[in-house]
């Protein structure tokens, strides 16, 4: 997507001059500086002090199936639907024949047809293809031709590629001839010939190289003469994956993983941990999605059953808890499993009340560690070791559980595994969780029991808004020393912009400051092929053939790269702050649901009239502001009747009203949820609703949209009753917000937190002697600041990473403009003066005394 970068450079006011190490952006003039505002700090460093030991795994990765991260990303195979697997039960669209397209050359006719009977290649491997052919003519051939991800199998010149096949034929022998090619011609120098031979299964292999580089690449198996041959797992693999493994990781985008110099690899999710069915496979249930369970993923890859993924896709299983294991150990970080606690999250919000179930996945659990850890003698260390790993592979933690919304049931069955671990496993952190949100009642209840029971650590997970990151940078000062530890498994301020890097850049200073307590940390989520998303802001997104980090991967990894051994105590000035009342218009809006509004009048507290509308004429005071929706006067109301539309909402009134009450009837005619009152809207963008039956009418919140990201501020669980009239009436004073429903007093909310944009931490590198100084400055003002170091003595030079851009940039397959730009910065002392540019994070790494 376009972006319109601003260049960075020095600002007016450095008292110190740098000198580019890296090719770098050009300073501006002096004309520019001076247009550039400037706002001082001071920033003072108690070098002398020891704040926390910094945990190594105070940043790490989050890794879930979810945008295609596996198969068509992270996974290497290049082959899509290999197995003939793919349904309904993933996808509406998709069938067993999804991704393939029969072929015929010279004449050739035949059949092609998926089958699903005992002459299987494996019980969990359940469909296969079977191919009629009549291709006894010189030249001709029949088969089918695989196309790939995106927009097609992307080879490189010069690179091999492993394929394989399962066969058997009843025509004694068959002769398979493989293609790669794209439309304009062979991607090979010759095809890849093989002969299958009789009727049971076996695997055939052969290596292509490419002779061009193509990202539309098809690969075409066909076979020639007269019979019946049947083919399953149709695989292509670079010859080069990451670390060279077999059965391996697309190298790019493991290596920009690995690029993070993560602590810890939390995976597999997410949603698909705790979502579908917790049974074992049976015969009747193979047409069903199930949660995620470790042993399936584990052992010959022909062996292992495909699944339907939660986000809306099949699932091969390819990429498995080996894998997983693997990977961690090739990027030196710690593996931290997750395992179904029993009680589903993401919308399903149900308990398995069923002891042997219980029993069974706990049993799993434990033998997970023992697959992990478990000598080569054990049962499941003996799988590990026959799969190729006979060391251990030192897991240390494991979570049970995900964003459960029904914290009771949740830590009952929390509680059962807990104890059944930590009976046989003492040494192995088990970490609980506190649901969805960063605040609100599942929240609150769950930390209550968590800290009852002295649980070693809690994940927390929240996605807001920039706005949200740079108002709670002080969110865990207070949190309790002597109760269990922070595990933020997934955070991200709903954006790829700079501006949600900087933001979240302001917030991880708070973390790393508070690191006796915020143990572990990591984005989500962290891939998404540009072609197949269910979830955005993403870290690092790719195609088939190419693969970017954005603005906020650029921030992880500076912050990743640059953490140190132990904070250093350090404080700054704050940014002065203008804080007006909540002031704007008032909008109606829906949400896939049909709505009918009336009466809606809006006063000042001293009673003077802003706007009544009662509708017994047109709606002339009412302009629309997305577009969307069909709005129109029905029997002296004003009605939204599409229940297919999303945020359809209508304002009236002048942004420069504030202090105001709005009172409005509303009745729910149709739909999936309630109603969208608004108040304090600016634009499309910035706004606060009052969302009555949200989330498929599971709970109500008054959501706050700034710069397009929402972010909740009060919360419960009304839903709402379609045909009733409901009086809603929502009074604005000052930053104070007070919302009633039907007369009752609903909630409230005082909307006056300081979205401090300056923000530090300094940590000590004790191996280098350095102090790693981190800034973030995510204001249009450049920030002039003098530092403090105390009596410390330091080098006159110091070694600077700098971000810093347009805050609307965004990095794309083709433009990265946020990236890091490195320096040496002379003139450091004791104290010096540093200005750092408007939208930047910056680290500076001092070298004290003797280095």
């Amino acid at each position: 997507m376009p972006t319109l970068l601003r260049k960075p450079g020095l600002v007016a006011g450095a008292a110190v001059l740098v000198t580019a190490a890296l090719a770098g952006p050009t300073v501006p003039t002096g004309a520019a500086r001076a247009e550039t505002p400037v706002t001082d700090y001071t920033m003072t460093v108690e070098t002398s002090g020891a704040g926390p030991e910094i945990a190594d795994t105070m940043y790490g990765i989050f890794y879930e199936d979810i945008n295609f991260a596996a198969d068509g990303g992270l996974y290497a195979e290049l082959v899509r639907n290999r197995s003939f697997e793919f349904g309904p039960v993933d996808n509406p669209s998709y069938t067993p024949m999804t991704a393939w397209t029969t072929a015929a050359t010279g004449g050739a006719s035949g059949s092609a047809e998926v089958v699903n009977d005992a002459g299987r290649l494996h019980e969990n491997n359940r469909n296969y293809l079977r191919l009629d052919v009549d291709a006894d003519r010189r030249g001709s051939a029949y088969g089918l031709t695989n196309s790939g991800y995106n927009t097609g199998i992307a080879v490189e010149r010069g690179e091999r590629y492993d394929f394989s096949v399962w066969a058997r034929t009843d025509a004694g022998e068959t002769p398979l001839v493989i293609t790669l090619h794209d439309d304009s011609g062979s991607l090979t120098s010759r095809p890849l010939r093989r002969i299958v031979r009789g009727d049971g299964w076996a695997r055939y292999t052969g290596t292509l190289t490419a002779t061009r580089t193509s990202a539309t690449g098809r690969l075409t198996v066909s076979a020639q003469g007269t019979g019946t041959v049947s083919l399953d797992m149709v695989s292509l693999f670079p010859r080069d994956t990451f670390k060279g493994r077999k059965n391996g990781l697309r190298k790019d985008l493991a290596e920009k993983i690995a690029a993070l110099e993560p602590g810890f690899l939390r995976f597999p999710g997410g949603c698909l941990v705790n979502t579908g069915s917790h049974e074992a496979y049976e015969a009747p249930d193979w047409e069903r999605r199930r949660s995620y369970q470790w042993k399936d993923t584990i052992g010959p890859v022909h062996e292992r059953p495909a699944n339907a993924n939660f986000w809306g896709y099949n699932q091969t299983l390819g990429l498995g808890y080996y894998e997983y294991f693997l990977f961690a150990e090739d990027i030196g970080a710690t593996p931290v499993p997750v395992v179904p606690a029993l009680v589903t999250g993401c919308g399903e919000n149900r308990a398995t009340d069923d002891p042997e179930l219980l029993r069974r996945h706990i049993q799993d659990t434990l033998d997970l560690i023992e697959f992990a850890n478990g000598p080569v003698t054990s049962e499941w260390g003996a799988v590990r070791a026959e799969m190729g790993h006979p060391e251990p592979f030192g897991l240390t933690h494991l979570a049970v559980g995900n964003e459960e919304n029904l914290p009771d049931e949740f830590f009952e069955r929390f509680e059962r595994f807990r104890a059944a671990i930590e009976a046989e496993y003492p040494d192995i952190t088990v970490i609980s969780n506190s649901g969805p949100d960063d605040t609100g009642a599942v929240f609150d209840r769950a930390w209550e029991l968590n800290r009852q029971a002295g649980v070693d650590m809690v994940d927390e997970h929240y996605y807001n808004d920039p706005a949200w990151f740079l108002e709670n940078n002080d969110r865990y000062d207070s949190y309790d020393r002597q109760g269990p530890a922070v595990f933020v498994g997934e955070y991200a301020s709903r954006g790829n912009r700079f501006r949600n890097a900087l933001a979240e850049a302001a917030y991880m200073t708070g973390l790393e400051r508070n690191a006796d307590i915020v143990r572990m940390a990591s984005y989500a989520p962290l891939l998404a092929n540009v072609d197949h998303v269910q979830w955005e802001p993403d870290l690092i997104w790719f195609d088939n053939d190419s693969s970017w980090g954005s603005a906020n991967y650029e921030v992880q990894k500076l912050f990743m790269t640059n953490v140190g051994d132990r904070v250093v105590p350090s404080t700054a000035s704050s940014t002065p702050q203008v804080s007006g009342p909540i002031g704007g218009a008032v909008g109606l809006s829906t949400w896939r649901t049909a709505v009918a509004y009336d009466d809606v009048r809006v006063t000042t507290p001293e009673g003077e009239v802003l706007l009544s509308d009662d509708f017994a004429g047109d709606a002339g005071q009412w302009s629309p502001l997305t577009g969307s929706g069909s709005w129109a006067v029905e029997d002296g109301a004003y009605v939204q009747r599409d229940v297919n539309a999303e945020n359809t909402m209508v304002t009236a009134g002048s942004a420069d009203w504030s202090d105001y009450d709005l009172e409005v009837t509303a009745t729910k005619r149709d739909g999936s949820e309630g109603f969208l009152v608004a108040f304090g809207v600016k634009d499309t963008g910035n706004y606060y609703w009052w969302n009555l039956g949200g989330w498929n009418n599971t709970q109500s919140a008054v959501e706050k949209a700034s710069s397009g990201a929402k972010n909740v501020l009060v919360a419960d669980d009304t839903t709402i009753e379609p045909g009733r009239a409901y009086d809603l009436r929502v009074e604005v004073r000052g930053r104070q917000v007070t919302l009633f429903l039907d007369g009752k007093e609903w909630g409230s909310f005082t909307d006056d937190a300081v979205a401090e944009p300056f923000r530090q931490v300094v940590t000590r590198d004790e191996r280098r002697g350095e102090l790693v100084v981190k800034v973030v400055n995510a204001q249009d003002a450049a920030a002039r600041t003098r530092i403090d170091l105390g009596d410390v003595r330091v080098r006159p030079t110091a070694r600077m990473t700098m971000l810093s851009g347009d805050p609307d940039a965004v990095n794309t397959a083709t433009s990265r403009p946020i990236r890091p730009r490195t320096s040496v910065l002379h003139g450091v002392d004791a104290t010096f003066t540093h200005t750092f540019p408007p939208h930047s994070v910056t680290v500076l790494r001092i070298a004290t005394q003797g280095r």
